[in-house]
């Protein structure tokens, strides 16, 4: 039976049994989201006939700020320098990418997302950025901008985090 109490919403000065079912929920609704993410990314990369880490890779390729470095993009997958190249070369032959040598120091390479990809990408995700949009006119603005802030901080949070351990 459920008593009038367990219906009423907490407050922040909620005893810490509350709070400890607030991180239970971001945390359900957070693994929740990232498999239906991980699900569109298998799909995305098997009809792209591509592994699901040369998805990663591709994203990254696509939200780093300048071309990256092999390297940097090593660092940030967490790959062994042989695998990162075994990517590259398969997004390479895939046209996804180009690498370029384009600094005064002819043994740096950078990484480039080729335009023909992106039509492929947006084609496949157009679903994903339609439900964006309708999940988004459920928000106000001022609503909008405080997920996007906790999603930044979220991210900065795990970018801190060390490896898993094997």
């Amino acid at each position: 039976m459920t008593s009038a109490d367990d219906r009423t919403p907490r407050s922040p000065a909620s005893p810490p049994e509350a709070g400890l079912a607030d991180l239970q929920a971001f945390a359900v609704e957070l693994r929740r989201m990232n498999g239906e993410i991980n699900r569109m990314t298998h799909g995305f990369s098997a009809h792209q006939h591509l592994h699901p880490t040369d998805v990663s890779a591709l994203a990254a390729i696509l939200d780093a700020p300048s071309p990256l470095t092999p390297g940097a993009l090593r660092e940030h997958l967490g790959l062994t320098s042989g695998a990162v190249t075994a990517c590259l070369d398969r997004l390479e032959r895939a046209g996804h990418i180009r690498r370029a040598r384009e600094s005064a120091d002819r043994r740096v390479v950078h990484v480039h997302y080729e335009p023909s990809a992106r039509t492929a990408a947006r084609d496949f995700f157009m679903p994903l950025a339609e439900a964006t949009t309708r999940a988004r006119a459920r928000f106000s603005e001022g609503e909008l901008t405080t997920v996007l802030r906790f999603l930044a901080a979220m991210n900065e949070e795990l970018a801190e985090l060390p490896p898993a351990r094997r």
